[in-house]
C-alpha cells in the first residue's frame, strides 16, 4: 500500500510567523489530503480543480518515493510518499493523484532500482533528490550542484520542481504570429545579456521582463524575430572553470539543459513563487503586441548532466539507457558527440517523446513561434551513434501537426564532425549555413583564390547571395532551407571580427586553447582597439558591408544582439562562461554608434521594401521584365563579365530584375555592386531608358550619407548620372531604378 511518513520541521526550519506554515504529520495529512492510485498520462505534475496528478516515466525501477516540500528554503519535505508498485505503477509510469493539493507546492522523487553498469547502464541512486523531467518550473534556493554527485545524499541542498497550474492565463486573444519565414529577420540574443548591465537603465535587468522594457528598440531597429539563447532552466551555478585570476566562471549561456519544460529560474522575478510560466508568458506576449516572433535556442542533444563523474538532477537517476547514449563496450561511459560530455539517445521512442512533448507545449501553452536547434544533427544519430536515413524523432517534429506553422531551424552539424548542411533530414526546417558565413567573410576580407570545389571565391559568394542553390536546390529545398549569418554567439562579434586576426580568450582561463582558430577576420591593420581614424574608417566599412551583403541576400537572415551598434567582446570567440561587461550588450554604445545602428535600421526597411529580396523560389533567368532585365545577372566591374574564373578577382556586381517570380509582382529594379579590392574602381552600370538610377546605398560615405533617410524612395540628390559609377575600396553601393 502507499505509505505516508511524517517530517516535522525543527524551529529554524519553519516559515517566518504569518507564512502559514503546516506541519507534516500524517494524522494533518490524511485529514487535508486523499491519496488515489492516478493516472499514467500525462506525464508530470498536472494539477486540476481537486488535486495534482504526479506521474513520472523510470524504466526497471524497484522503488518510487515523492516527497512534497511546503517551500523552496525547507531542507526537509513536509511529506514523503512512498508508491505502491502494484497501486501507482502502470509498466514503466509510476503515478498517484493527491486530492485536495493545491498549486505551489515543491516536490523531487527519490527512485531506487539496480545499480547495473555493465549490462543495461541503470544509474539509480535513492541518495539523489530528483527533479521531474516535466516540470514546468524549478526551484533551486538550497541547490548545489557537487552533492549532487558521487554517492551522498543530496535532500538538504537538492533542487526541488514546482507545481504549477498552467491555466488561467489571460492570453489577451494572442497567439503565434506565424509569419513566413521569407519574411523573417532573426535577432539572437541573451536574455540576460541583453538587460543585465546598469547602462541599460531597466527595472528589472538581466530578466524576462527586462526584455520588454527594451522592446521600443527592438520595433525601431526593425527586427521580425528574436532568438532567445537557451531558456530552459539550467544550471547556473555550474563552474566551468576559473579565470586567471581564480575567479569561478559559471555556466552563462546556458547549452546545458536540466528540464526542457520550465523557464529558466534566473531570468524570473518571482522563482519561489513558481511564476515562471507567467512571466515568459508576459514577454511573448508583449513581443507579439509589436509584431516580433519569439524562437527559442534549445539543446535536445546533451544535457547539464555531464559524464560518469557529473551530477545526479533528473533523467540520469529514472532511465539512463532510455534517455542517454551509451558507450556499447562499457555502459558506464557516455558516447560524447555533443562535446559535453553526453549524448542524448533522441530516437528512443520516450526520449523522442519527451522532445516532442516539450516542443508542443511551448507552442500550445507559451505561444513560441519557432526553436533553433542546437547540434541537431545529433538527433539523426541511432542508438550507435550512426546517422540515420529516416531519424524517427526529426520526422516526427517536421510532420507534427502542433508544429506545422512552427520555424524549426537546424544548426546541422556537431562537435564529432558530423555535417549536413544540405542535407538534413526533412524538408521544411532552415538550416544555419555555416558555408555562408565562412565565404562571406572570406570576400569581405578580400581572400584570392579558388575555394571547395574549385570555384572562384567570386563564384562561390554569388552561390551564397543567390540562396546556396547549390547547397540547397537538388533536395527540392527553397531559399527560405537557409539561415544566413556573418556572426552567431559562437564566435567573434561583428566588431571583432573586423578588430582582430587573433583570438584572445585568456580569460575564459584555459589557456587561449579553446574557441575556433580558423575566424576568417581581418583587423584591418591594427590587433584590438585604436585611435588610427583610417583604420576605425575602414572597420565602419566593413561592418557595413558585412551587413548590406546580409540583407541583400536570399535566405533568412541573422545577426547577433550588437552588431548593429559595434558590440565588442575584446577578442574572445567563446565567451561561454564570461557572465559579465564582456558578454553583456553595453547600452551606451547605441549613442556612441548611432550611425551604424541607423545603417542596419534602415538597410533592414531596405529588404523590406523590396520583395525581390524574400522571393521564395531560387532565380532562374526564365523571365524578362519590361525593362529587360531577368530576375538577375552577374557583372563585374563590366557589364555581363563576372570574374567566375579569375582568381585574383575581389569584385562583384548583379542586377536583380523588378519582379517576384511567385506572384509576378513588380518591383523596383536593384543593382548591387560590390568592390572588396584594396583600391577604387570604376564599374559600368545598366542602361535605362524610361528610367533613372537613384542610390540607396555607399558603405564608403560618412553617416548619414551612407543610406538614404527612405530606402525605397531616395531624394532626387541621389540620382546617378551616366553609365558608371566610381565605388571605393572595401564598399558596397546599391541603386534602384526609379
Amino acid at each position: 500500500m502507499t505509505k505516508i511518513k511524517e517530517h516535522i520541521p525543527s524551529e529554524e526550519l519553519l516559515l517566518p510567523p504569518g507564512a502559514n506554515a503546516v506541519r507534516g504529520t500524517v494524522a494533518e495529512f490524511v485529514a487535508r489530503y486523499q491519496l488515489e492510485p492516478g493516472r499514467s498520462h500525462p506525464l508530470g505534475a498536472v494539477p486540476d480543480e481537486d488535486g495534482v496528478n504526479f506521474c513520472i516515466f523510470t524504466e526497471r525501477a524497484t522503488a518510487v518515493t515523492l516527497l512534497l516540500f511546503d517551500r523552496s528554503h525547507l531542507a526537509e519535505p513536509l511529506y514523503t510518499i512512498e508508491l505502491d508498485p502494484i497501486r501507482n505503477k502502470t509498466f514503466h509510469f509510476w503515478h498517484i493523484y493527491i486530492r485536495g493539493l493545491k498549486p505551489g507546492i515543491h516536490y523531487g522523487y527519490r527512485v531506487d532500482g539496480p545499480k547495473d553498469l555493465t549490462h543495461y547502464g541503470d544509474r539509480y541512486n535513492p541518495n539523489k533528490v530528483l527533479i521531474d523531467p516535466y516540470a514546468r518550473g524549478n526551484d533551486d534556493a538550497l541547490w548545489r550542484r557537487e552533492d549532487a554527485c558521487g554517492e551522498k545524499d543530496n535532500l538538504a541542498t537538492s533542487m526541488r520542481s514546482v507545481v504549477i497550474d498552467t491555466r488561467g492565463y489571460d492570453w489577451e486573444g494572442d497567439q503565434p504570429l506565424k509569419r513566413p519565414m521569407s519574411e523573417t529577420i532573426i535577432y539572437e540574443m541573451h536574455v540576460r545579456g541583453f538587460t543585465q548591465s546598469s547602462s541599460s537603465g531597466c527595472r528589472h535587468p538581466g530578466t524576462f521582463a527586462g526584455v520588454i522594457e527594451k522592446i521600443p528598440y527592438l520595433q525601431e531597429l526593425g527586427i521580425t524575430a528574436v532568438e532567445l539563447m537557451p531558456v530552459f532552466d539550467f544550471d547556473e551555478t555550474e563552474i566551468k572553470q576559473y579565470a586567471p585570476d581564480g575567479r569561478p566562471l559559471i555556466n552563462y549561456w546556458g547549452y546545458d539543459p536540466i528540464s526542457f519544460f520550465s523557464p529558466q529560474s534566473c531570468y524570473c522575478l518571482s522563482p519561489e513563487e513558481g511564476r515562471h510560466i507567467t512571466e515568459f508568458r508576459d514577454m511573448v506576449k508583449a513581443l507579439h503586441q509589436a509584431g516580433i516572433e519569439v524562437i527559442l535556442d534549445v539543446v535536445f542533444n546533451h544535457t547539464g548532466e555531464g559524464n560518469d563523474t557529473g551530477p545526479t538532477i533528473n533523467l540520469k537517476g529514472l532511465a539512463n539507457s532510455s534517455y542517454y547514449l551509451l558507450s556499447p563496450q562499457d555502459k558506464r561511459s557516455y558516447l560524447n558527440y555533443s562535446g559535453c560530455g553526453n549524448t542524448i539517445n533522441g530516437n528512443h521512442p520516450i526520449t523522442e517523446k519527451l522532445i516532442v512533448d516539450a516542443l508542443e507545449y511551448w507552442v500550445m501553452e507559451m505561444h513560441v513561434d519557432g526553436f533553433r536547434f542546437d547540434e541537431a544533427v545529433i538527433l539523426c544519430r541511432d542508438v550507435n551513434g550512426v546517422p540515420m536515413v529516416y531519424p524517427p524523432v526529426i520526422w516526427q517534429i517536421e510532420l507534427s501537426e502542433v508544429l506545422a506553422d512552427t520555424k524549426i531551424i537546424a544548426e546541422a552539424w556537431d562537435a564529432a564532425g558530423l555535417y549536413a548542411v544540405g542535407y538534413f533530414p526533412g524538408y521544411r526546417w532552415s538550416e544555419w549555413n555555416g558555408r555562408y558565413r565562412d565565404i562571406v567573410r572570406r570576400f569581405v576580407r578580400g581572400d584570392q583564390g579558388y575555394i571547395d570545389d574549385g570555384r572562384t571565391i567570386v563564384g562561390k559568394v554569388a552561390s551564397v547571395i543567390a540562396g546556396s542553390a547549390d547547397i540547397f536546390q537538388a533536395g527540392g529545398e527553397l531559399p527560405i532551407n537557409s539561415v544566413n549569418f556573418v556572426t552567431a554567439h559562437d564566435g567573434f562579434t561583428l566588431n571583432d571580427l573586423v578588430s582582430y586576426n587573433e583570438k584572445h580568450n585568456e580569460a575564459n582561463g584555459e589557456g587561449n586553447r579553446d574557441g575556433n582558430d580558423n575566424n576568417l577576420s581581418w583587423n584591418c591593420g591594427v590587433e584590438g582597439d585604436t585611435d588610427d581614424p583610417a583604420i576605425e574608417a575602414l572597420r565602419t566599412r566593413q561592418i557595413k558591408n558585412f551587413a548590406a551583403i546580409l540583407l541583400l541576400s536570399l535566405g533568412v537572415p541573422m545577426f547577433v544582439a550588437g552588431d548593429e551598434v559595434r558590440r565588442t567582446q575584446y577578442g574572445n570567440n567563446n565567451a561561454y562562461c564570461q557572465d559579465n561587461e564582456v558578454s553583456w550588450f553595453d547600452w551606451r554604445l547605441v549613442q556612441q554608434y548611432q550611425g551604424m545602428q541607423r545603417f542596419f535600421r534602415q538597410m533592414i526597411a531596405f529588404r523590406k521594401s523590396h520583395a525581390s529580396l524574400r522571393r521564395k523560389s531560387f532565380f532562374d533567368g526564365k523571365w524578362v521584365n519590361e525593362r529587360g532585365f531577368p530576375d538577375i545577372i552577374w557583372h563585374g566591374c563590366l557589364l555581363h563579365h563576372p570574374g567566375w574564373f579569375d582568381p585574383n578577382s575581389h569584385v562583384l556586381a548583379f542586377t536583380i530584375g523588378g519582379f517576384v517570380l511567385e506572384d509576378m509582382q513588380d518591383d523596383t529594379d536593384i543593382h548591387v555592386m560590390l568592390n572588396m579590392d584594396g583600391q577604387a574602381l570604376d564599374f559600368e552600370i545598366p542602361r535605362l531608358t524610361s528610367r533613372r538610377w537613384y542610390r540607396v546605398v555607399d558603405t564608403a560615405l560618412p553617416s548619414p550619407a551612407d543610406i538614404a533617410e527612405d530606402p525605397a524612395n531616395p531624394g532626387e540628390e541621389a540620382s546617378v548620372a551616366g553609365n558608371v559609377y566610381h565605388v571605393m575600396s572595401h564598399s558596397v553601393v546599391v541603386l534602384i531604378s526609379r
